[in-house]
């Protein structure tokens, strides 16, 4: 940890970047030293009334960009302590290409992760289960939900559902969902997946240990057997700050002419 009173804050003259309210100004000049490397994470920002004075403007400035900053996870401030730069999580990729498990596709990265369980036993299905898992009247469904974490660093929040009947102890799950449905013979072998931008909510930031209202990837996908039959519906939560979802484009074939070219 780098205490920064006398390094980076005190070089030099200070150019804010120009436009908007003077804490938006100073906000995005933290941001923007943290991004080119200049203040790291961990490291101890000035106090509120050295900044103040550093940057030539009032501690209500200061206080006003810092909070901004806190909130939107890139400050940490410990009681006590003072304000440091916070830790920057380690970014994941995932192809959009395979279809494989969560576990599965973090080894091939040789990342070590581990699920802590939030919820799996069985319901009666809501209107919305029953329609896309094809279940009948009567059926029931297994309801499993997984916080996914690296370390002691959360990831994603994994919600899925699947028909009792393929399903009936959702208990006895291992380290992966594919693999115990592997046994069983009732691996998907597709899927179609939906992606898209949400603000987390307040159980869902509290989980993934971010600040509410964070970027996260909202993700639906239902996946299917060989036959065609829905096997599973998920909808997973990923924090914004730590995935990159990852898709090879390829250009159609170029049509055929049939002639000489003119």
């Amino acid at each position: 940890m780098t205490d920064l009173s006398n390094s980076f804050f005190a070089d030099g003259p200070v150019d804010l970047p120009a436009g908007g309210p003077l804490y938006l100004q100073l906000k995005r000049w933290i941001e923007d030293a943290i991004h080119r490397g200049e203040i790291n994470p961990g490291d101890a920002l000035p106090s509120e009334r050295d900044l103040a004075t550093r940057v030539d403007v009032s501690r209500v400035t200061v206080r006003k960009a810092v909070l901004h900053l806190v909130k939107d996870g890139v400050l940490v401030q410990r009681h006590g302590s003072g304000t440091f730069v916070a830790p920057q999580p380690q970014r994941v990729e995932q192809s959009l290409s395979q279809l494989t498990s969560f576990t599965e596709d973090m080894a091939r990265r040789g990342m070590a992760v581990h699920a802590r369980w939030l919820e799996r036993a069985v319901y009666q299905p809501s209107p919305e289960e029953t329609v896309i898992l094809g279940l009948s009247s009567g059926d029931q469904v297994a309801r499993i939900s997984r916080l996914r974490l690296t370390g002691e660093t959360p990831l994603a929040i994994e919600r899925a559902s699947l028909s009792a009947r393929v399903l009936p102890d959702p208990t006895a799950i291992g380290d992966s969902l594919y693999k115990h449905l592997d046994k069983s013979g009732n691996r998907p072998i597709r899927a179609i997946q939906r992606i898209r931008a949400a603000n987390l909510d307040a159980e869902d930031a509290y989980l993934l240990e971010v600040p509410v209202g964070s970027a996260g990837l909202n993700i639906e996908r239902t996946s299917y057997l060989a036959s065609g039959r829905v096997i599973e519906f998920t909808r997973s939560i990923y924090r914004g700050d730590t995935y990159d979802f990852v898709a090879e484009l390829r250009i159609g074939d170029a049509p055929a002419t049939g002639g000489k070219t003119p």
